[in-house]
């Protein structure tokens, strides 16, 4: 039997020390996660009323990226590689995305399901924010003001770039078939025909924005004295003191919802994260910052009544609700012709 000397017992003791303290460090990495969204105001937002506040009641570090990109959430989940545990969506592609497995179902034993809207809460997702397409414009760029849709496509009243959301999704279609004089209940089915017919016209005007910092920029700086604009990016321009108009005639509302890509590594801190995301106070903050409207249906009680005012929901006359199932089920077929459109 071999005597350990007091030296190499304080050296075991030591290695033994550093391995648990380095166990402890990669066990408190592990519960770290990655957030994702549109970057910009938004995400600043969602930093401030969610991952701020979450990670000082929970001690889970929320990372940031961005821009939400479908092509490479498909193409993690696919390599088996997954980077991102929550990611802001669109609700067609969350709808289309359960569908292919590309998703973790919500565990509503962590998040509280009661109080959310059923309209934006699915097996597959929580609702982020519920927002309109409205229409905007710089007002030093622009004589007069525009009444709604069909405005954007009278390039000699008002002439000027116009700047449309460049990729395939609900909003630009509807806005096109609606300025053509179809009435707002019979949209759907698409007739894409017509719609392409009517983008044709002032195609050579369309400056597209990919990302909601874009847009805002295009209309501040009047690159772009038109836009279709999410309504809390115009809110943000207007409180940046942004010289810009909007009309809320015929805006079109849909809703982003937040969802954990199939495989995420912190599935656990992922729907903790949720659960604090979707609650009453973090909506109702997320809401007052943005201008867009909150999910959770007992948040605007915590909301002053000023920022109650200012949301999509206080605009109801003569909105339209976006067709979310519909762009799910020919999401892929659209966009094969939009993105060939735009080639051309």
């Amino acid at each position: 039997m071999k005597l350990i000397t007091t030296g190499v017992l304080s050296r075991l003791l030591a290695t033994t020390l550093l391995a648990t303290t380095l166990l402890a460090t990669t066990a408190a990495k592990a519960e770290d996660m990655v957030f994702t969204s549109w970057g910009g105001t938004t995400q600043e937002a969602q930093t401030k009323s969610w991952a701020e506040p979450f990670t000082a009641a929970s001690g889970i570090k929320v990372m940031q990226d961005g821009p939400t990109d479908y092509g490479k959430l498909k193409a993690m989940v696919d390599a088996g590689s997954v980077n991102w545990d929550v990611v802001d969506v669109e609700m067609d592609f969350a709808i289309k995305a359960a569908k292919d497995g590309l998703l973790e179902p919500i565990d509503f034993t962590a998040v509280p399901k009661a109080d959310l809207d059923p309209r934006f809460t699915t097996d597959h997702a929580v609702g982020s924010f519920y927002y309109s397409f409205v229409l905007a414009w710089n007002k030093g760029a622009v004589s007069g003001d525009p009444a709604g849709w069909a405005d954007m496509f009278d390039t000699k009243k008002f002439p000027g770039k116009r700047t449309f959301y460049k990729w395939s999704a609900p909003g630009v279609i509807e806005i096109a078939l609606l300025a053509d004089g179809v009435p707002a209940d019979k949209l759907y089915p698409l007739d894409l025909d017509r719609a392409f017919k009517k983008l044709d016209t002032i195609k050579s005007d369309i400056v597209w924005w990919g990302g909601g910092a874009e847009s805002q920029q295009l209309i501040a700086s009047g690159e772009a004295t038109f836009g279709q604009l999410w309504n809390g990016r115009v809110f943000a321009l207007e409180k940046d003191g942004a010289d810009v108009g909007v009309s809320w005639n015929q805006n079109l509302t849909a809703a982003d919802v937040l969802v954990v890509p199939k495989g995420a590594k912190n599935k656990d801190a992922a729907m903790k994260f949720l659960a604090a995301a979707s609650s009453p106070a973090g909506q109702a903050k997320f809401a007052e910052a943005s201008g867009y409207a909150p999910v959770n249906t007992k948040a605007k009680a915590e909301m002053p009544a000023d920022a109650v005012k200012s949301l999509p929901d206080a605009h109801v006359d003569g909105q339209i609700n976006l067709d979310m199932n519909y762009w799910a089920e020919n999401r892929d077929a659209i966009a094969t012709r939009w993105y060939a459109w735009q080639a051309k």
